[in-house]
């Protein structure tokens, strides 16, 4: 089993879980976060001159999968999500070592 998390633009969460949906890839937990890269934040420009934003709004995508199902996963959110332009976000994949669903006490796979 594998953990993805993916930093992503907000407004292509919707599209972005359409498409893992149509893909029987619905289970995932989504969270707003705030973050900066290595552009340190942007500059914006308002009425009264430009201000610095030094943390940009993101949104945080958690799925565990089996490992036969991260390269299809991965390849959804890069197809989705990737706008060629600085601020598209990263995706991180790590190793499971268990799950348990609390509710039923299964382990493992099943769990999922």
């Amino acid at each position: 089993m594998k953990k993805i998390e993916a930093i992503i633009r907000s407004e292509k969460l919707e599209d972005l879980r359409e498409a893992l949906d149509k893909q029987g890839l619905s289970a995932m937990t989504v969270t707003e976060v705030k973050g900066r890269g290595a552009q340190k934040g942007i500059t914006l420009e308002w009425r009264v001159g430009e201000y610095r934003v030094e943390f940009i709004p993101k949104v945080k995508l958690e799925m565990v999968l089996e490992a036969k199902d991260v390269e299809k996963a991965v390849a959804t959110i890069l197809s989705i999500c990737s706008t060629g332009k600085v601020g598209d976000g990263k995706i991180f994949i790590s190793p499971i070592e268990e799950v348990i669903r609390i509710r039923t006490k299964e382990q493992g796979q099943s769990a999922l």
